[in-house]
């Protein structure tokens, strides 16, 4: 579909359908939206998807960067024809935006495992927005890939501490027409995500977010080697449950022993990303990034862009803002290799949070939680709804700010942190 004239085309659907009673589908504030979707979801799924590490600060500290950075309204600029239309890694894309890799996605449906993908997969189709298939993904992604048809997909890899699954599941992405790998490497242990540990509840223990897994032939044959060991302690009604779950879903005991014992590899280094880079054709980007360091090693070892990421504050607490680390890790990037991509990833809610983000040098943005809570609420009319807003409030922010196209957007559009006067945009 086209995005053009977006903001406009959105508000007046959503005033025109008032007038015969209609609301839209999801809340449009992103307070409500958050408390639509938790009145909605489970109390194990809400836990997942809303949950930070520790006492959520991180997750505080990405909304609150935002505050920082102040837009600055311009008038008389003839902004009567706009485009969020940009290029990415070589291809045209309709806006600067793509739906973040977000795992055990059947936590926010009802109706069973495998539900979930196929309904993104067909909102993020429609729109003509990438969609970043995860590792941890409730659907194998060749069924998302199918429902995807020719939109573009790029797949994200949580680097196993085997290496045949990590060559198998990045080769089948390949196959299955993903424009590039995101490995995700914030994650070499897992955070301590205190609204899951009070539930007892790791949704792959159980099975769910690990079809990539369960489909994939290098970890059926790792798997399959495996004995299951007995159970320590005597079979309760939540244990016998969950089993039958696990069975609905295609996996065993011993799959879920496997993959828990698999999932992360806390041993890679810089030399690793050089045995990656051989096995596969597709340009690398690196998730996780929140040091000028990191970003300049990333691209010295072979990445072709990088993501600046802190997990949506589900990994390190009281960590640094994304937001406030990405100037210096554009920086860093610019010197090192003037034309890889920075994503900018984390807190982001609103289009004018996009707008900051583009202004302080990130070249796209992946929305996270949002579209999650409206998958949650109306399934693909949900998502579709979610993206739609975001790039309404997006295109209607340039507009405000004097801006034509997103390639115009620059630091200049933002009031300076020290009390200077504000500078003319370049």
């Amino acid at each position: 579909m086209t995005l053009r004239d977006v903001g406009h085309s959105v508000q007046s659907d959503i005033y025109r359908d008032g007038v015969y009673g209609s609301r839209p589908v999801v809340p449009v504030a992103p307070a409500a939206l958050e408390a639509a979707a938790r009145r909605r979801m489970s109390a194990r799924g809400w836990a997942y998807v809303a949950g930070g590490a520790g006492a959520e600060r991180t997750v505080a500290a990405n909304a609150a960067a935002f505050t920082r950075h102040r837009i600055v309204p311009r008038i008389m600029a003839d902004v009567g024809e706009r485009s969020l239309r940009t290029t990415l890694l070589g291809r045209d894309l309709p806006a600067p935006l793509l739906l973040a890799p977000v795992g055990a996605l059947e936590l926010a449906v009802r109706g069973g495992p495998g539900r979930a993908e196929p309904l993104v997969a067909r909102a993020a189709r429609e729109l003509g927005v990438p969609v970043v298939i995860s590792s941890q993904a409730s659907t194998p992604m060749e069924a998302t890939a199918a429902e995807l048809g020719g939109s573009p997909r790029w797949f994200q890899l949580y680097w196993s501490n085997d290496d045949d699954v990590a060559a198998s599941l990045v080769a089948r992405a390949e196959a299955a027409g993903a424009g590039a790998v995101v490995v995700t490497l914030d994650t070499p242990v897992l955070g301590w995500r205190p609204r899951d540990l009070d539930l007892g509840s790791l949704p792959f223990a159980r099975g769910e977010g690990i079809a990539q897994y369960t489909s994939d032939p290098a970890f059926r044959r790792l798997a399959s080697t495996r004995r299951s060991t007995p159970a320590r302690r005597r079979p309760t009604l939540a244990a016998v449950r969950a089993l039958a779950a696990m069975r609905r879903r295609g996996a065993t005991r011993a799959d879920v022993e496997t993959f828990l014992d698999v999932f992360s590899r806390p041993t890679l280094t810089w030399r690793d990303l050089a045995w990656l880079r051989e096995r596969t054709r597709l340009p690398i980007l690196v998730k996780g990034v929140q040091h000028p360091d990191d970003a300049r090693r990333a691209l010295d070892a072979g990445a072709d862009g990088v993501v600046v990421s802190n997990h949506g504050g589900r990994q390190a607490d009281n960590a640094i803002a994304s937001l406030d680390a990405l100037p210096g890790v554009v920086s860093a990037v610019r010197a090192t290799a003037p034309t890889a991509p920075v994503l900018f990833d984390s807190g982001v809610r609103t289009g004018a949070d996009v707008f900051v983000a583009l202004a302080l040098g990130a070249d796209a943005v992946l929305l996270g939680r949002p579209w999650v809570y409206g998958l949650a609420l109306a399934g693909e009319a949900g998502v579709r709804a979610v993206v739609r807003h975001v790039l309404a409030e997006l295109d209607l922010t340039m507009a405000l700010a004097g801006v034509r196209g997103v390639a115009e957007i620059a630091a200049g559009h933002l009031a300076p942190r020290d009390g200077a006067a504000p500078r003319t945009p370049v």
